[in-house]
C-alpha cells in the first residue's frame, strides 16, 4: 500500500506629481531603496530598450530588496532567499537593512548591466552605469570589494541574497546565458524594405513582418541591426512568479484567443482596425483646430478592456468637479504618443511605471498605508514591498503577452496599412482612404500629387518626419497608402516584436492593479495627477503648439491611456489593446494576492497539494504542486512512525513537480515545504 501525506513546514528620472515636470536628480528623503530604484532607471535608460528583459532585471533588483529587508523582520518571508537576521555589534535595525539592500541591488544590478549586460547594449552603457553604481556605494559608506557570502554582517546578508537570486534566476527561462537569443523563431515573412514602397510583399499579411532600414536607431539612441529580429520572442517560457498554468508547456499563460485575420471570418474587423489607426494618423494635422476636452470629467472611467469611458462625475476628494482642459486634439494625440513612448532616453513601460509609482509616494498627500488603512509603514517597508509587486506584475505581463506575441505572430499596422492599401483592399471612407481617379487628381484638386497613381488607394494621415522637425511638423496629407508611416522616428518606425498583444496596455493596467491594492483606492493622491508637457518641447516634430497638461483621475485612466497611445502613434491596433489590458489586470491582481502572502508570512502555511498518479506502464508517480522560490523535500516511511528524506531539498523552479516510485515499495510518502 502506498499512501502520501502533507507535511508543513546618466541620470535619475524623478516624476513628481501632480506629475507638473521632468525634474532630475534625488528627492529628500528617499529611502534606500528609492536610491537604488532609480539606478536601474538610470541604467535602462542607456541600455538597449528589450522591455521583457528589463521587466525582469527590475523584477530581480526588487526581490534582492525585499528578501534583504524581509530577513530582518519577524513575520516577513523572502521570495528567493530566507534567514532570520539580526543587526551585529549594536547596529541598529534601520543601518543593518540599508546595508544589506544596497550589497544586495548592488550585486545583482551589477550582473545584469555590467558583467552580463544584453549583448546589444554599448560597452560605454556598461562601464557609466557600473560608475553609478560604485558611486553610490561609495556615498553610502559601502566597500564594493566586500563579497562575503560568509557572517552575520549585513554585507553578508545581502551578498547571500543576490547570490541566491541570481542562481534561481540563472535557469529560469530567459537564456541569459546566451545573450537572450532565441534561434527557435524565424519569421514567414521577408524584411519589409522600409524606403522601398513601390512594392509591398507578405507571405502571410496577418502575421509579424521585420523592418529592413539603411540606419536603424533605438527610442534611447543605440545604433541597432539595420534589419530587425524579434526582440523576445521566447519570453512566453521565462519562469513567472504568480502566472500558473498545466503541464503542458505550449499552452499559453493567459490565451485571449486569436484576433481578427485577414482572409477570416472577421477580416471585415482586420480591415477596420486599420482604418481606425489611419484615422487616428490623420488627427496629428495642428492646423485642423479640432478642440477637446482631455479632463477626468470627460474622458476615462473606462470599462476594462475598452474605450468607453465618459470621466468621472467629481473629484472624490475635493468632491469638486473636474475642470474641462481644452486643447488642439493634435497637440494631444502627438504628446500621448510621445509620452507613452518614454520619450528617446527611454525607461521602457515597466520603468516608467517604476517612475509613476514613485511619484505617488512623493506626493504630499500620500500616506504608506497598507491598502489605505492600517497604520502607517515605515518608508523603507513600503518601498521594498511596492517594488517587490510592482515589478513581479510587470515581470508576470512580459512572460504572459511576450508568450502571445510568439505564438499569434501578428501584424504591425505600418505592414498591414501598406499591403492593404498596395492590394486595393480598403472600402472608400471619403476623406480619408479614396481611390486616386482622374478627376481627384486634376490640377488643382486633392490628389493631384499623386495624379501618376490613378487607381491606386490613397490615404489621409500624417505626412511623416520633416527635414528639420525642430521647427517643423508635417501635419496631414493626401499619400499612397503603401507610403503611410507611424508617428515615430523614421529610424525607428515600430517596434521589433510582433503586435498581438500591447505590452504597453499589458505592463499599465497591471501596475494600475497593484498601485490601487495597495494604496486602497484606484484614484491618484489628491485625486488628479497630471503631466505638462512645454510648448516647442515634442521630439518628433515642432510641438506642442501650446502647452499640453496631460490628467488622470485614476491608475487605471493612465494605464488606459498608454494603451490608447499606441493608437495615436500608430504602433498598435485595438485588438492588441483591450486584450492587453486584460492580460494586465489579470496579472496585477493575481500578483497582488501572491505577494501578500510573503508579506504576512502565510506563504509558509500554504497546504503542498499532493496526488498519487500512474504512468503509463502501470507505475505510480508522486505528484505535488508547489511554490516557486520555496524549499521542498520528499520523506518516506515504512510504518508512519519516523520519516527519512528520500531526496536532497531543492528550491522549486516549476509549479509542480514529481517523483517516480515503485509499485514494490508500499510506503507512506510526505512532501514537506520547508522554512529554509
Amino acid at each position: 500500500m502506498i499512501a502520501a501525506s502533507i507535511g508543513l513546514v546618466m541620470k535619475r528620472l524623478s516624476l513628481t506629481l501632480a506629475l507638473s515636470a521632468l525634474a532630475y536628480g534625488p528627492v529628500q528623503g528617499e529611502t534606500i531603496a528609492r536610491q537604488w530604484n532609480e539606478e536601474n532607471l538610470a541604467a535602462i535608460r542607456i541600455a538597449f530598450p528589450d522591455p521583457p528583459v528589463h521587466a525582469r532585471n527590475l523584477f530581480h533588483v526588487s526581490v534582492a530588496m525585499y528578501d534583504a529587508w524581509a530577513a530582518y523582520d519577524e513575520m516577513a518571508v523572502g521570495y528567493v532567499h530566507r534567514e532570520a537576521a539580526s543587526p551585529e555589534n549594536g547596529m541598529s535595525l534601520e543601518d543593518a537593512r540599508r546595508e544589506a539592500v544596497s550589497h544586495a541591488a548592488y550585486r545583482v544590478l551589477t550582473s545584469r548591466y555590467v558583467d552580463n549586460r544584453h549583448p546589444k547594449t554599448p560597452s560605454s552603457a556598461g562601464t557609466t552605469a557600473q560608475l553609478s553604481f560604485d558611486a553610490l556605494m561609495g556615498d553610502l559608506g559601502y566597500d564594493i570589494a566586500n563579497e562575503t557570502v560568509t557572517g552575520d554582517s549585513p554585507a553578508a546578508v545581502g551578498n547571500r541574497v543576490a547570490e541566491a537570486v541570481l542562481d534561481f534566476a540563472a535557469s529560469d527561462g530567459s537564456r541569459e546565458a546566451n545573450g537572450y537569443n532565441d534561434p527557435s523563431y524565424s519569421p514567414v515573412n521577408d524584411p519589409l524594405i522600409f524606403k522601398n514602397t513601390s512594392s509591398i510583399s507578405m507571405t502571410d499579411p496577418n502575421r509579424w513582418q521585420p523592418l529592413a532600414f539603411d540606419f536603424r536607431v533605438t527610442q534611447n539612441g543605440i545604433i541597432a541591426d539595420s534589419v530587425q529580429t524579434f526582440v523576445g520572442s521566447h519570453w512566453g517560457g521565462v519562469r513567472p512568479f504568480a502566472l500558473h498554468r498545466e503541464n503542458d508547456e505550449s499552452l499559453l499563460y493567459l490565451d485571449p484567443g486569436t484576433p481578427p485575420l485577414l482572409g477570416g471570418e472577421d477580416e471585415d474587423e482586420f480591415i477596420e482596425n486599420n482604418i481606425e489607426v489611419i484615422r487616428f494618423s490623420s488627427w496629428l494635422d495642428p492646423d485642423a483646430g479640432t478642440i477637446i476636452d482631455c479632463s477626468p470629467g470627460s474622458i476615462g472611467n473606462n470599462t476594462l478592456g475598452e474605450n468607453d469611458g465618459t470621466g468621472h462625475s467629481i473629484n472624490p476628494v475635493t468632491q469638486a468637479p473636474y475642470a474641462v482642459n481644452s486643447v488642439n486634439l493634435a497637440d494631444f494625440g502627438r504628446v500621448v504618443a510621445e509620452f507613452w513612448a518614454d520619450g528617446p532616453d527611454s525607461e521602457t513601460p515597466p520603468g516608467h511605471w517604476n517612475s509613476l509609482a514613485n511619484a505617488v509616494v512623493d506626493h504630499p498627500d500620500f500616506e504608506p498605508r497598507f491598502g489605505g488603512t492600517g497604520p502607517l509603514l515605515d518608508d523603507l517597508e513600503w518601498d521594498v514591498k511596492m517594488y517587490f509587486a510592482l515589478n513581479a506584475a510587470v515581470h508576470d505581463v512580459a512572460v504572459a503577452v511576450w508568450g502571445c506575441k510568439r505564438h499569434y505572430d501578428y501584424v504591425r499596422p505600418v505592414c498591414s496599412i501598406r499591403y492593404l492599401g498596395y492590394n486595393n483592399l480598403f472600402p472608400e471612407v471619403p476623406g480619408l482612404i479614396e481611390t486616386i481617379t482622374e478627376e481627384s487628381s486634376a490640377p488643382g484638386e486633392r490628389h493631384e500629387h499623386l495624379d501618376y497613381y490613378i487607381g491606386r488607394t490613397a490615404i489621409y494621415a500624417w505626412g511623416g518626419e520633416t527635414g528639420d522637425p525642430e521647427n517643423e511638423y508635417a501635419g496631414s496629407e493626401w499619400m499612397l497608402a503603401q507610403m503611410w508611416i507611424p508617428y515615430q522616428r523614421d529610424t525607428f518606425v515600430t517596434p521589433a516584436f510582433a503586435g498581438y498583444t500591447s505590452g504597453h496596455s499589458g505592463f499599465s493596467r497591471a501596475a494600475a492593479e497593484v498601485l490601487t491594492a495597495m494604496t486602497g483606492s484606484p484614484f491618484f493622491p489628491g485625486g488628479l495627477a497630471t503631466h505638462t508637457v512645454p510648448a516647442g518641447s515634442l521630439e518628433f516634430e515642432a510641438g506642442p503648439s501650446q502647452d499640453v497638461t496631460l490628467e488622470w483621475a485614476t491608475y487605471y485612466d493612465a494605464a488606459d491611456q498608454a494603451g490608447l497611445s499606441r493608437l495615436y502613434g500608430g504602433i498598435h491596433v485595438a485588438a492588441d489593446d483591450g486584450p492587453g489590458r486584460l492580460i494586465g489586470a489579470a496579472c496585477g491582481q493575481d500578483v497582488w494576492q501572491l505577494a501578500n502572502q510573503y508579506y504576512d508570512g502565510s506563504i509558509l502555511d500554504k497546504a503542498v497539494g499532493v496526488e498519487l498518479a500512474f504512468d503509463e506502464e502501470g507505475q505510480p508517480v508522486l505528484n505535488w504542486n508547489q511554490e516557486r522560490g520555496l524549499f521542498y523535500q520528499v520523506f518516506e516511511s515504512n510504518d508512519l512512525g519516523s520519516f527519512t528524506a528520500v531526496d536532497a531539498a531543492s528550491r522549486a523552479g516549476e509549479d509542480a513537480a514529481s517523483l517516480q516510485l515503485s509499485i514494490e515499495d508500499r510506503k507512506f510518502y510526505q512532501v514537506r515545504q520547508l522554512a529554509d
